[in-house]
């Protein structure tokens, strides 16, 4: 802190007491309920008067305040749905416990960002990392500054870190178990070929839950497709032989929910039906699902309560400072949301 300005000279300028000032400089505002409002004019009026000694604070570490402050959630994608769909809920979760909140977009090829990492602390007072966004170098850097952060959709089994994700065998187990009653034995799963990487996990984990059906099924049928973009149409040809004996698939399962719009248009476009020739059923739920025609059977995330937990976890370590002695590992079950789309009438 400078030596030039002190407490009562803020106090002057402002209109309020010297001890006011005081507790606002030693973050022990809200300890005294003192206004959101009135903390942040105190300390713009201490940065405007040089109050703080610019070369002192350069040196010394920034610490995490455990009073309410901001809490950014980085993003892989603004075009993600999860990220579309889950922003208000924890905009809402935030609000209720007096933290604000903002979205950081992650871009991969811009190296600005690494450097950005390191000085994360100086604006939030913790993170919230979502898929992709939650690459190793950004977790090793939090990790050894004990910055509190808390992975969303994403883990790691390099570190044991708190981490809030959608149960995805709970996922394959309820559309399996529905799909056995269902009584589908011919299978297709398609899934976008610039993203099949990233599912390659999922897509062998319900093929091995699929071939457990009782009964037995036709081993299922793996695609990789073309997604269109913009204005393309889906190329059907990729397709067309399954459509066809000897193969003749009872249900597409889509992986990727991008993938549903083209391919129900192609389908329509050549007469075949969904249900009545063919079902649908998309390993993700999309805008609008309930409003297509047919409405489209999906599995939903449970995006309040994820965004319920990861507020809860990360407000807990920005209480503890980021050193909270014990990680919690949460998944939450989906829900399979069953409409006309695979013969449900």
């Amino acid at each position: 802190m400078g030596k030039k300005v002190k407490n009562k000279d803020l106090a002057i300028r402002l209109g309020v007491s010297p001890t006011l000032v005081s507790l606002v400089l030693n973050n022990k505002a809200d300890l005294y309920g003192i206004k959101k409002e009135t903390q942040e004019k105190v300390l713009a009026l201490a940065r405007q008067m040089g109050f703080f000694d610019v070369k002192e604070e350069k040196r010394a570490p920034y610490p995490v305040e455990t009073a309410p402050g901001i809490v950014g959630i980085i993003v892989p994608s603004l075009a993600d749905q999860f990220v579309y769909d889950i922003t208000p809920y924890l905009q809402k979760e935030f609000s209720n416990i007096g933290l604000g909140f903002t979205v950081i977009l992650k871009d991969p090829d811009d190296g600005r960002f690494n450097r950005f990492v390191s000085a994360f602390r100086k604006f939030f007072s913790g993170l919230i990392l979502v898929g992709e966004a939650a690459d190793e170098k950004t977790i090793s850097t939090l990790r050894d500054n004990d910055y509190p952060f808390v992975l969303l959709e994403k883990t790691t089994e390099k570190y044991r870190l708190n981490t809030v994700m959608t149960d995805v065998m709970a996922g394959i187990n309820l559309l399996t178990e529905y799909i056995g009653r269902k009584g589908y034995r011919n299978i297709l799963i398609l899934c976008s070929e610039k993203r099949h990487r990233e599912k390659e996990k999922i897509i062998k984990e319900l093929v091995n839950s699929l071939n457990r059906i009782p009964g037995g099924i036709s081993r299922p049928l793996i695609e990789f497709v073309n997604e269109p973009v913009a204005e393309e149409d889906f190329d059907f040809k990729q397709i067309w032989k399954y459509l066809q004996p000897p193969l003749s698939i009872q249900l597409i399962i889509t992986i990727n929910a991008s993938l549903v719009y083209p391919l129900l248009s192609a389908l329509e476009n050549k007469k075949i039906r969904v249900p009545y020739d063919v079902a649908l059923i998309s390993f993700e739920e999309g805008p609008g699902f309930a409003f297509l025609h047919p409405p489209i059977t999906s599995l939903r995330k449970p995006v309040s309560a994820l965004a319920h937990k990861a507020s809860n976890m990360i407000w807990s370590e920005i209480k503890n400072a980021g050193k909270s002695k014990y990680r919690r590992q949460l998944q939450l079950s989906p829900e399979l949301v069953i409409r006309r789309s695979c013969g449900n009438f």
